[in-house]
């Protein structure tokens, strides 16, 4: 491939990243402040420059670098910009956390967190299988690792064994897939393949096997059923700081992935690839549901709500495409964006709530930690219930109109069965969110001691449930610009 200077643009963001990534490595050595306050503001500086680039090459123009393998476009910033602000969420949330935990308070921790949201940016701007698939890596060695940096812990190694054998068996899958796709297209090109598929000129069955082993590692990724087993056992393993940056960031990217090779790259294949994601999204509705509600570790539960929430994205994913229509398409792809964001929002509250009853020597991860909260403190109490009542989509949060707006999709779309289905396992997980607000202000507290917290997390958690409940009164400026961006970008 021949590269030129102009190709460095669209990827400054990328470039700036991996630099500060390699500095901040190299610096973290010399710092001897146990709290690693450089490290931290390193961390924090690297992400809102990358934010700045970001933002700056946004012209709203598709461009093509590196002789096609990366697109830069309006999704994909946008994309991007949520995912920056997310892992500064993050961050600043799991500080205090991490800082009371001897294994985790080094800097690899920051390291670890600024190559995996590296490998997403890649994923987001990928159009090349090759590029996709070397991000798609990339972050998942770094969440591997993350996973398994509580050496100490016997539980929070061997989720990071399962996590490890089961994502090379997906990204075995998912290479295997891209392999017979190009063996089809004689392409790695997303575009190229795109027009071999358009044109009929690939051998149709080597191109829907392909296509199999392809959904079945987006399904992976995304954490849908039937490939969805190692997500409660990583979720309630990993420390919480870890489960809280694994259950947030990396949705945008799936879904990134999941647009740019089923609706960029095959769309054409949309009746094989859409009976597949039909039948995922109704068992992981199902099954996510069900499974969540005989959970009593609230991290377990919110990992199997994770799995019916994602089912849910999948419905805006199938529904645009009716019939070729050009509006169907916006409407629910637009739709399954909006979710995708809300949903991340909503995740950085819940397990930032996790985080937040936590203290040294102690994991507040069994609901019966919630019980009597609101006596402890009404403040965050009505923080976590604000959060339950939008995963439950009850109006009007932001996850009502998340769940509205898909349905509405997926109802124009002629797909009434489904909205019904749909529905039907909302109200049944509506169970297992409200439980939590029972247990928060109907029981009595077995633990009367005050929350500790730093001032920034106690600001930036209550910042977060009062978004959850503004986004849901105003959310047509996010709808707007998930429709802007997309508008632009397909």
């Amino acid at each position: 491939m021949n590269f030129n200077v102009i190709d460095l643009i669209p990827a400054a963001a990328e470039i700036w990243m991996l630099a500060m990534a390699c500095v901040i490595l190299v610096a973290d050595v010399f710092v001897k402040d146990r709290a690693r306050t450089a490290t931290f503001a390193l961390t924090l500086l690297t992400l809102i420059g990358a934010a700045i680039l970001t933002f700056i090459t946004a012209d709203g123009e598709i461009t093509y670098a590196f002789t096609g393998t990366f697109v830069a476009d309006l999704m994909g910033s946008l994309l991007k910009l949520m995912l920056y602000l997310t892992v500064i969420v993050v961050l600043f949330y799991s500080r205090g956390y991490i800082q009371l935990r001897g294994p985790l308070g080094r800097g690899e921790f920051y390291v670890l967190t600024l190559f995996a949201t590296l490998g997403m940016m890649v994923m987001i701007s990928a159009n090349h299988f090759l590029s996709l698939y070397l991000g798609l890596e990339m972050l998942s060695l770094s969440l591997y690792a993350m996973v398994a940096l509580n050496r100490d812990s016997a539980v929070s190694t061997e989720a990071a064994m399962k996590y490890f054998v089961l994502g090379a068996l997906a990204s075995g899958v998912l290479l295997y897939g891209m392999s017979m796709i190009y063996g089809a297209t004689g392409s790695l090109d997303i575009t190229r393949v795109a027009e071999a598929v358009y044109l009929k000129s690939a051998n149709t069955t080597v191109l829907v096997f392909g296509l199999v082993f392809l959904v079945s590692g987006l399904a992976f990724k995304l954490g849908v059923v039937p490939f969805h087993m190692w997500i409660p056992d990583v979720y309630q393993g990993a420390p919480t700081a870890v489960t809280l940056f694994i259950g947030s960031a990396p949705k945008l990217a799936a879904f990134a992935m999941t647009m740019r090779l089923l609706v960029n790259g095959l769309l054409p294949l949309a009746q094989d690839w859409q009976t597949m994601l039909v039948i995922m999204s109704v068992l992981s509705m199902a099954i996510g549901n069900l499974a969540a509600i005989a959970q009593t570790n609230i991290k377990r539960m919110l990992a199997y709500s994770t799995i019916s929430h994602m089912g849910f994205v999948l419905l805006g994913v199938v529904a645009g495409v009716v019939g070729g229509d050009a509006r169907y398409a916006l409407n629910a792809y637009s739709s399954a964006m909006f979710y995708v964001v809300s949903y991340v929002l909503m995740s950085l509250g819940g397990f930032g709530m996790v985080i937040l009853l936590s203290r040294a020597g102690f994991e507040a991860e069994r609901l019966e930690d919630f019980k009597g909260l609101n006596k402890r403190s009404p403040w965050f109490a009505g923080v976590m219930l604000m959060l339950m009542f939008s995963m439950a989509g009850i109006p009007f949060f932001v996850g009502f109109f998340a769940k509205f707006s898909v349905l509405q999709a997926v109802v124009a779309a002629g797909y009434y069965w489904l909205a019904i289905v749909a529905v039907a396992f909302s109200l049944v997980g509506a169970f297992y969110y409200l439980r939590v607000v029972k247990v928060m202000y109907f029981d009595e507290p077995t633990d009367n001691s005050p929350l500790e917290a730093p001032a920034e997390m106690r600001v930036l958690l209550s910042a977060n449930g009062l978004a959850v409940a503004l986004l849901g009164i105003f959310p047509q400026t996010l709808m707007s610009l998930c429709a802007f961006s997309l508008v632009r970008s397909l």
